[in-house]
């Protein structure tokens, strides 16, 4: 029922951006101005001005995004109401996680859901903590499940459970045979790093200053775009890293890899949940958010 169209053009007001707005909604960026070309035809008038670095809404563009947003809202709120008459719960839910919930927690918590929900459909999207920000924003997904800080600007801020980062180290390597070393023992071998705009990143670089150590103390031996990356080149020898406990589980079950602590503090932080203030959720995005909240995730653990 909800118009694309109407959807892509809120996407480009909102970024600035005709490439950006293809990043974010998985089309070609000609699709992206054949969508737009096409409202412009509707209304026989420019939506946009693209004189200048930046697009920005013509006169007549800021009259329809107003009521675009308002008839996107009006669809969400339809499809809710009339699913709480009837009691069938259907539609899609679009996700966006970091990398480290996207990848480890969230298969087995969708799957489980599925279960028992079988015409709600699930679109996952993985990114880091920032391109989850950004989808959010942009009204790309319903909601976003992010490591890391996050300011409040748009969204509604939830913590969902704890998580605690460790570091990683090969089998073969000295450091395997204990349960924690120093801080200031990190700054002797390769470190290996996610890329920045990482939740995961930015936890490791805050834990380390407040212990007085910046990157440039280091020994960053790569950056990597992957948790999935770190623990291949970990396992090969490449140097250590810092993951997420939830991240290594299979690699701990068949004793490829090896966790241990930092003796100074445990490096804790919180996986939360977020969603756009003004955004209207559908009755399938209720029932998810309902079941996500109670999820007992511990069983994940194992």
């Amino acid at each position: 029922m909800e118009d694309h169209k109407l959807k892509v053009f809120c996407t480009v007001a909102e970024t600035k951006s005709f490439s950006k707005t293809s990043e974010i909604i998985h089309l070609t960026q000609p699709a992206v101005s054949l969508q737009v070309q096409a409202l412009e035809e509707i209304y026989e008038t420019k939506l946009f001005d693209r004189s200048s670095s930046t697009v920005t809404l013509t006169p007549a563009g800021e009259i329809l995004y107003k009521y675009a947003k308002e008839i996107l809202a009006l669809y969400a709120a339809t499809e809710k109401v009339i699913g709480e008459i009837t009691g069938l719960v259907k539609g899609s839910i679009s996700i966006g996680a970091s990398s480290t919930i996207g990848n480890y927690l969230l298969p087995g918590v969708i799957t489980d859901f599925k279960k028992t929900h079988l015409k709600i459909k699930c679109h996952l999207l993985v990114g880091n903590t920032k391109r989850v920000i950004e989808l959010l924003n942009s009204g790309n997904i319903d909601l976003g499940l992010v490591e890391g800080e996050v300011t409040r600007q748009k969204m509604v801020i939830e913590r969902l459970i704890p998580d605690e980062l460790l570091l990683v180290v090969p089998t073969h390597h000295p450091w395997a045979k204990k349960k924690e070393i120093s801080i200031s023992e990190l700054t002797k071998e390769p470190f290996i790093f996610r890329e920045g705009g990482s939740g995961t990143r930015q936890m490791i670089e805050k834990f380390l200053a407040r212990h007085g150590i910046t990157p440039q103390d280091m020994k960053i031996s790569m950056v990597l775009g992957s948790t999935e990356a770190i623990k291949e080149a970990v396992e090969n020898g490449l140097g250590v890293s810092i993951i997420s406990r939830w991240a290594a589980r299979k690699e701990l079950k068949y004793g490829s890899l090896h966790l241990l602590r930092i003796k100074e503090e445990k490096m804790l932080r919180e996986f939360s949940l977020i969603i756009n203030r003004n955004s209207v959720s559908s009755h399938a995005v209720d029932e998810f958010l309902t079941y996500l909240k109670s999820y007992p995730f511990d069983k994940l653990l194992g």
